[in-house]
């Protein structure tokens, strides 16, 4: 097994859900974690509860949508603790409606987030990275980055971009550089993402199923996020597609 303690973490999308679960899981392993995102508020919360644990975190204000915020929050990591030895692109969202009700709006904003924010923030880590000769990059996609459901066409689009950059960035960096890359493929997980959805429709749709099936909790992709960045060195775990036992979709 790698072993993770006293390794740096930069996590986004850290103010809620599967961020913060993982930040708290990799503090627990020992890991300094960055807790990055735009509501500092939050953050100030999990740092005090990874800290109440006996780990270690720092807080980070970051937009992922601009560049010059992401550089900036990587350098304030690298210059606190002098390495990234892990990448969590873990910032995204989900409002989900028919193409037809035009929210290009939202349409736009996943873009942004979704895809051009997790290109951000790998454009920023790689550099220190490469020059360390190591490093792990984990990305959220989604059993949407595998499949296509009405309703969520934008979404799949844009988590597909993530898996398929997932994948070619693996082969890339992988042997070159020696940094390994996991991409995240949850399904149902009880998180804040349903909160963005503006069309009551589908927002009542998500409802009923919760109602119907046992979601994931934001600490079991936590988990599966541990087990991957703990493999042996020589071992890259590609792929993690976790699903609820109930969801036969």
């Amino acid at each position: 097994m790698t072993n993770i303690n006293g390794k740096v973490a930069l996590v986004t999308g850290a103010s809620s859900g599967i961020g913060a679960a993982t930040a708290l899981a990799l503090a627990g392993a020992g890991v300094k974690v960055g807790i990055a995102a735009r509501r500092t508020d939050r953050l100030e919360e999990l740092k005090a509860e990874i800290t109440k644990k006996g780990g270690e975190a720092l807080v980070i204000e970051m937009d992922v949508v601009d560049p010059a915020s992401v550089e900036a929050g990587v350098k304030t990591l690298v210059d606190a603790y002098g390495a990234i030895d892990i990448l969590f692109n873990n910032a995204g969202l989900m409002p989900l409606s028919d193409i037809d009700q035009f929210k290009t709006s939202e349409w736009l904003r996943m873009v942004d987030v979704n895809v051009k924010g997790l290109l951000n923030t790998t454009a920023a880590v790689l550099p220190q990275m490469i020059k360390q000769h190591s490093g792990h990059i984990f990305n959220t996609s989604s059993i949407a980055g595998r499949k296509v459901f009405k309703g969520l066409s934008v979404y799949c689009a844009t988590k597909h971009a993530v898996t398929a950059f997932s994948d070619g960035l693996r082969m890339e960096v992988g042997q070159k550089h020696n940094i390994r890359v996991t991409c995240i493929q949850p399904g149902a997980v009880a998180t804040e993402l349903y909160d963005q959805i503006t069309d009551p429709g589908y927002r009542q749709q998500m409802d009923d199923l919760a109602k119907q099936m046992t979601f994931l909790q934001s600490a079991d992709i936590a988990e599966t996020i541990l087990f991957a960045a703990q493999a042996p060195a020589h071992v890259n775990v590609a792929e993690l597609f976790v699903l609820p036992v109930e969801q036969g979709w």
